[in-house]
C-alpha cells in the first residue's frame, strides 16, 4: 500500500511540475510577444496572457469561483467579491490573478492602502502583471504617491509597450509631479 501511495504522489509532483513548466513557457513565450510593436499582434497577445492569468493552472474550482467573484465585482457588489476573492486566495495564496481581482475591488471601494498591499502580493508572484502595475500607478495617484505612480507605469511600458494606459498617464502624472513641486 505504502508503494501506491509513493507512486501517487510521485506521478502527481512530476505532472504539476511538468504542467508549472509549461505554464511558465507559455507565459514567458507571450511576454517576449507583447514587446513586438504592433498594437494589434499586442492586444491579441494581451488577451492571451489573460486567459491564462484566470485559470488556475490545476483547480477549475478556483477558476469558477474567481469568475463568480468578478460577476459580484462588475455588478459593484464589491463586499461579496471580496469574500470570494479571499476564499480563493485562502485555497491557493500562489494564485496571482486571485490577489488581483482582490486589490481591484479594495481599489473600486476606495480602500487604497488594502489594494496596494495585494498588488505587492500580486507582483511578489508575477512581476511582470501589467494590470497590477497600472492598478499600482493608480493606487499610487489616490495616495498622492506620484513618483511611485510614475514607476508602475514606465515599468508597464517596459513590459508591454504598445499598452496605452502608460501612454496617456506618464504625462499627466509628470504633470503632477511638477505642480507639486511649485
Amino acid at each position: 500500500m505504502k508503494k501506491i501511495i509513493t507512486i501517487f504522489f510521485a506521478i502527481f509532483f512530476i505532472t504539476n511540475s511538468s504542467n508549472s513548466n509549461e505554464y511558465e513557457i507559455r507565459l514567458n513565450n507571450l511576454f517576449e510577444k507583447l514587446k513586438i510593436q504592433n498594437h494589434s499582434i499586442a492586444i491579441d497577445t494581451e488577451m492571451k496572457i489573460w486567459d491564462i492569468w484566470t485559470k488556475h493552472p490545476t483547480n477549475q474550482n478556483l477558476t469558477s469561483l474567481l469568475s463568480r467573484g468578478t460577476k459580484f465585482m462588475n455588478q459593484e457588489q464589491y463586499s461579496v467579491a471580496v469574500d470570494i476573492f479571499t476564499t480563493v486566495i485562502k485555497k491557493d495564496p500562489a494564485w496571482a490573478e486571485a490577489w488581483n481581482k482582490r486589490a481591484t475591488v479594495f481599489y473600486l471601494m476606495g480602500k487604497y492602502q488594502d489594494s496596494q498591499n495585494d498588488i505587492d502580493k500580486v507582483l511578489k508572484l508575477e512581476k511582470r502583471h501589467f494590470g497590477a502595475l497600472s492598478g499600482q500607478g493608480l493606487v499610487q495617484i489616490k495616495l498622492k504617491n506620484y513618483e511611485k505612480a510614475l514607476k508602475s507605469y514606465e515599468k508597464v511600458k517596459e513590459i508591454y509597450p504598445s499598452m496605452r494606459s502608460p501612454q496617456i498617464m506618464i504625462p499627466q502624472i509628470k504633470e503632477l509631479i511638477k505642480n507639486q513641486s511649485v
